[in-house]
This record gives C-alpha cells, sequence and structure tokens, in this order.
C-alpha cells in the first residue's frame, strides 16, 4: 500500500520528561490561589514553513520563500497528471493503487508552535494523509477583512504536513459544522433579517463567493496537480442532513471549480443524511462511529452511486462534551476493532478527531434540540491523542495495526513535551465590572435592545463572541420577561436577583423605592452549529424586554467582547488592590513566574464557580463548575520567561458578600481528561 508523500528525514530532539509530582490542594488563607497541574506530555515544537504569495487585498502578510517540493516527493510522482482518482472499487493515485489512512487535526484549535509535534506523531501513528477543516468565522472576522496569520496560517499549516509526509484532504466548508460557533460561518450574516444560511440565497452566496475568491487564491497553488500535498477538496458538509435548497449543492460545486479546484472531490454525510447528499459528479463518503452502521451505509452507497472507493470520512474515535453533562469516553478496543473492521472492508478511513485541541476562546459551538447544550472549552474528543497531545492506549493499538499494514517500519513516535507544575498564584488586584464601565466605549444608546450581531460596532459587523450589558432604568417591581440567549444575570443597581435564560423567561423584580438601574449580563455561549435551527441564532436580548407586560424602553448597551483591545483600556492604574468584600462580577489581575524553559500546564479552578481565563493576552477559554470540564489547558509556547501576566473573569459570584479568606481558591487537581 502507498502511503504519504517521502519527506525530508528528521532528528527529533530528545527531551527528559520531568516526574509527576504529588498532587495536593493548597489552603491558602488572604489570597486566591491559581495553581497549575504537572503531568507527561509530548514532543518539541518547531515553527513552520511559510509559504509565498501574491499580495490579496484586505491582507496584511509576510513574503517568505516558497517550500521546494521536488524534494519531498518519490521520482514516481514528480510528473503528476491523474491525481487522486475514483476507479472502480480503488482510490489510485496516478496509476498506483491508494488507500487513505487519514487523521483530523484542525490547526486553529493548535497552538503553531505544536503543530510539528502533532503531525510528527500522526505519521509515527503510521497515517498518511492529515484532514482539516477551515473555520470562515476565525478567518473573516468582518466582511472582507480577513485573517490568515499565527494560529490561522492554513498554508503554512499544509506545507508543514507535506515537509513531514503527509497528503492533505481539506474540508473548507463554508458551513464544517466541528462544534465551532455556528459551524463556521461568520455571525455577521445573521445582520440580515432575511438570511437563509447553506442555501442559494442571494445574502448568504454572495458573502461565500468573496470568501472563497479569497480562501481559493491561497488554497489552489498547494494542490496535488500544481505540486503540492492537497489530494482531495470535500464539497460542504453532511448537507444531507440540513438539505434546505437543491440547488445549493451544485452551487459549491461549481464555486470550487471556478476558483481552480482541481483534485477529486467528495462529501460526506451520517446515516441521518446520507440519502439527501449525494451529488452528481462527487464522490459520497460516509461519517460513523459503529460497525452496525458500517454495512448498512456501505449498502446505500453501492446502490446510490454503483461501484466506486469506499471511505469513512469521520470515523468518530471519541465525542466531545456538553457543559453540565458526562465526560463521553470510547474503550481503545472498541476503536481498534472498528477501525479494522473498515479497512477489512476495502474502506479506507480518516479518524475524527486524531488529535482535537481546544476551543480556545469563545469558538465552541452548541446544540439545541430539545435543551440548549454548549460545548466545553476542551476538543479533546476522547481522541488518539489528547488536548494537550499525550499518547493513549488508542494510539499505541492504532500505531501498532497501521504499522502491520505498512511496507516500511514506521518513524519513531516523539519524545513528550515536558509538563510543568507552577506555584500557586496570588491576584493581586481587582476590577469590579461596574467600575470598568467608565473606561469602555460610550455605550450604545437605544430605544429597544438590540441584539448582539446587529450592534453598530466593529466597522458594522456586530459583535461576534463574549458577553453583552444592558441597562435601563425602572421606577417600580413587577415582573420582568423577554427572549435572553443565551443566559443573562439580572441586576437591580449592582444586585444579582437571578437568571433569564431559554428556561426562565420570566423573573421577578422586587419591590423598590425612586428609580433602579436594571441590568442584564447577557453571555453568549455558543451558537448552534448542528441542526436546521442555525438561522435563529443571534445572541443577547431579542426583541423587547417586558416589565409586567410592558416593553422597556431607553437602553444603554455596552459590548463586553474581551478582546485585546477591550483589556488595553484597563492599565495597571485603572485596578484596586484587593478587597475584603469584593464585588462580583469582577475581574482579578495577578503574575505568575515562569523559569527558563516555559512549559504546558494546566490550570485548576475549584472553587470558583464560572468565568473566562486569559493569560498574556490569550483568552483560555470558559470554566464552569458544573463540569464535566475540570481544568484549562495552558500550552507552554503561551507563557514567557519571567513574569506573566493571568486575568480571570468570574461572573456568578455577584450579590454575594465574601471575605477574602472564604474568596474560593485554585487548588491542584489532575485534569479531567
Amino acid at each position: 500500500m502507498e502511503t504519504g508523500p517521502s519527506a525530508h528525514s528528521f532528528v527529533v530532539p530528545s527531551i527528559r520528561t520531568s516526574s509527576s509530582p504529588e498532587l495536593q490542594k493548597h489552603m491558602c488563607p488572604f489570597m486566591l490561589n491559581v495553581v497549575f497541574v504537572l503531568y507527561l506530555a509530548a514532543a518539541s515544537a518547531c515553527s513552520s514553513p511559510a509559504v509565498e504569495h501574491s499580495p490579496v487585498s484586505g491582507t496584511e502578510e509576510r513574503q517568505l520563500p516558497r517550500l521546494d517540493w521536488s524534494s519531498l516527493i518519490p521520482p514516481w510522482l514528480r510528473h503528476r497528471q491523474l491525481g487522486l482518482q475514483a476507479k472502480g472499487q480503488n482510490f489510485m493515485l496516478e496509476d498506483s493503487p491508494f488507500w487513505i489512512f487519514g487523521g483530523s487535526i484542525h490547526y486553529f484549535r493548535v497552538p503553531k508552535e505544536y503543530w510539528r509535534d502533532r503531525l510528527l506523531k500522526m505519521r509515527a501513528c503510521g497515517l498518511n494523509t492529515v484532514t482539516t477543516y477551515v473555520p470562515w468565522n476565525l478567518h473573516e472576522p468582518e466582511r472582507g477583512k480577513f485573517d490568515f496569520s499565527g494560529n490561522l496560517d492554513l498554508e503554512a499549516f499544509v506545507l508543514l504536513a507535506a515537509e513531514i509526509g503527509l497528503w492533505v484532504i481539506l474540508r473548507p466548508g463554508p458551513y464544517i459544522c466541528s462544534e465551532i460557533d455556528l459551524g463556521g460561518l461568520p455571525s455577521w450574516l445573521l445582520q440580515d433579517p432575511g438570511m437563509r444560511l447553506r442555501t442559494t440565497y442571494k445574502g448568504f452566496t454572495e458573502a461565500v463567493d468573496l470568501y472563497f475568491d479569497h480562501l481559493m487564491y491561497r488554497v489552489v497553488p498547494l494542490q496535488y496537480k500544481h505540486g503540492g500535498p492537497i489530494i482531495a477538496v470535500q464539497v460542504e458538509n453532511e448537507y444531507g442532513s440540513y438539505n434546505r435548497d437543491p440547488a445549493y449543492m451544485p452551487y459549491i460545486k461549481k464555486a470550487l471549480e471556478d476558483r481552480g479546484i482541481i483534485e477529486l472531490l467528495f462529501t460526506s454525510d451520517n446515516k441521518d443524511g446520507l440519502k439527501k447528499g449525494v451529488v452528481n459528479g462527487v464522490l459520497a463518503t460516509i461519517n460513523l462511529q459503529s460497525q452496525q452502521e458500517l454495512q448498512l451505509l456501505n449498502t446505500f452507497l453501492l446502490s446510490a452511486q454503483g461501484i466506486q472507493p469506499k471511505m469513512v470520512t469521520e470515523y468518530w474515535t471519541g465525542w466531545f462534551d456538553s457543559w453540565g453533562g458526562p465526560h463521553n469516553i470510547l474503550d481503545s478496543s472498541e476503536v481498534l476493532e472498528t477501525v479494522s473492521a473498515i479497512v477489512d472492508a476495502g474502506s479506507s478511513i480518516n479518524l475524527y478527531m486524531f488529535h482535537g485541541g481546544t476551543n480556545f476562546g469563545f469558538i465552541n459551538g452548541a446544540m439545541h434540540f430539545h435543551e440548549y447544550k454548549s460545548d466545553v472549552t476542551s476538543y479533546d474528543y476522547d481522541a488518539v491523542l489528547t488536548e494537550a497531545g499525550d499518547y493513549t492506549a488508542k494510539y499505541s493499538k492504532l500505531r501498532d495495526f497501521f504499522g502491520s499494514l505498512s511496507g516500511t517500519p514506521l518513524p519513531p513516535p516523539p519524545d513528550h513535551l515536558p509538563k510543568m507544575s507552577y506555584e500557586p498564584m496570588m491576584p493581586s488586584f481587582y476590577l469590579s465590572l461596574w467600575d470598568t464601565l467608565k473606561y469602555l466605549e460610550e455605550p450604545i444608546k437605544s430605544e429597544k435592545p438590540i441584539n448582539m450581531e446587529n450592534l453598530p460596532i466593529n466597522n458594522g459587523n456586530g459583535q461576534a463572541f463574549g458577553y453583552v450589558l444592558y441597562e435601563t432604568t425602572i421606577a417600580s417591581s413587577g415582573v420582568l420577561s423577554g427572549l435572553v440567549c443565551d443566559r443573562g444575570q439580572v441586576f437591580v443597581n449592582t444586585v444579582s436577583i437571578g437568571f433569564l435564560d431559554y428556561k426562565t423567561t420570566k423573573i421577578v423584580i422586587p419591590l423598590i423605592q425612586g428609580y433602579t438601574v436594571l441590568r442584564i449580563l447577557v453571555e453568549n455561549r455558543g451558537r448552534v452549529n448542528y441542526g436546521n435551527n442555525i438561522d435563529n441564532q443571534r445572541k443577547g436580548l431579542i426583541g423587547d424586554l417586558y416589565l409586567d407586560n410592558s416593553p422597556l424602553k431607553n437602553f444603554r448597551i455596552y459590548s463586553l467582547d474581551m478582546k485585546n483591545g477591550f483589556f488595553q483600556r484597563l492599565d495597571i492604574h485603572k485596578w484596586s488592590t484587593l478587597p475584603d468584600t469584593p464585588t462580583f462580577p469582577a475581574f482579578f489581575l495577578g503574575s505568575l513566574s515562569v523559569g527558563p524553559n516555559p512549559s504546558d500546564t494546566f490550570l485548576k479552578l475549584e472553587g470558583w464557580e464560572k468565568g473566562v481565563v486569559f493569560i498574556n493576552g490569550q483568552n483560555l477559554g470558559r470554566y464552569w463548575n458544573i463540569g464535566p470540564q475540570e481544568t484549562l489547558y495552558l500550552p507552554g509556547a503561551w507563557l514567557n520567561k519571567g513574569i506573566n501576566q493571568i486575568i480571570i473573569f468570574e461572573e456568578m459570584m455577584a450579590g454575594s458578600v465574601v471575605q477574602s479568606t472564604d474568596i474560593p481558591h485554585l487548588g491542584r487537581n489532575q485534569y479531567i481528561h
């Protein structure tokens, strides 16, 4: 069986793995403790090669030399003409039979400094292809403004995969699901009240056309027939489960081809959508987790498209977690049995996920069928590698399996990257949310509430992520009601009186005297990424807010996106020392001292309730004591030698009087995964 493109030989640095200390909880009076937990780890990170391209309007990109492909491929592939083809029941690469043994890694969920480590581990597992989604919402955060820098440097990721000896399958959407906010679609699309996502609605296709113009300009030179590693491109994603517009999938297919995509096109669908997901002239593939589904779906494929190569584009090696739910796991022996059955059935396979990574920031998605459930920060997925890139029992078993199919010895697995346990961190400074407001931009004034996406900010693109604070004045008590998406904490002046969400749509405002400020702090917990209700994912206050059935008027609206610009307004002179009785919600500021070799760690937030953590300007993501996630992954690549700034936004303890000695500490504990 042919495998990946021949790569340069490489030497993996030998890194001493530090021993794991006894994990303890430290009760430290008069402080808030931040504790970093030590674990075993994975291999060294190196910078990835960059790419040269012509300037593209609206971007600021560096110009670096393009990689010379000639040394990365065997002689029989030097003259590329045919690419990956579907011939009968086999895939062919040029004139040779080819099996796709792939795994999914999402570059945007892994620090760029660790891409090499994760890809080397994939290659050492016996896989020959990496698959990745491309998130439109991250690459075009504002209409016409594109970002392919840093962790979003798609070209660098593709080139690095080729250097290591991996082919690439690209899944550019525009919709990708992927448990990411709105399935990877930009929230600014929802400014249009008539928007119909994933259809040929003009407002949607015009936006897709502009995005594809820019994206495919970058992708086309990286295709196999142009000397690159991309051997196949997916047309949309699981559209059979949505199926709102029969003209939509032919439109996406043509949009790709018109912009120069010349490699094999394919679709992928699960059992619920396969019958409606087949597109003329495009290879249909399947997504599944059980052996029982395998025979059923292969039988349908045979009837729908005749004798074609079989491909499981997503074999789910685990599953994602939702806040308040269980931690999902899948036994390694079951994974091995199913993978073996898929290959024995003559099917190529892609492991989804090989390495899941992290929903850094606010990018996580959600599900909303019977009830709303948002995804946790970790995208560990119980995958072949852990969230931090560590080996698992699945890795060992699958490496043995794929190694038995390889005609040559597999490269050795890279050494572990070190982990470090740091001393508890005591935040020294504090700033209540209410004191923060005076340092922000002037609030938006509106007669009625405005949803997050339609706020007149960010060059007319609204707000994508984070929180929004709504204020108005009331003169009486009563029953407050309205549609809050997703979760709104209600305050009378600065006193918290409860929450409004999908389950609780009314709350009693207590008896008050005179005019009082009514405040609602609304969190976007993540837009739905899968299902039929993606058109209805606007966040904040939706429509009018009522007091005893009378609509309230004259709102002041603060955008709390918590991006870097937000925190730049809060310089050190604006913070206070930690008081005896903090008022919540609040920001806490502290520093972490790191030695000469910053290493990965895990932040354990024991006793805290709900909020977000930032370090050196990087948003690590949300924490919530309802679980199942108990820690936040902190990559050593984001730590500096010396002093590191940590900011914690805690929202849940509002209105309570807590002595500083009673403020919950952050203790040591094991990472949940």
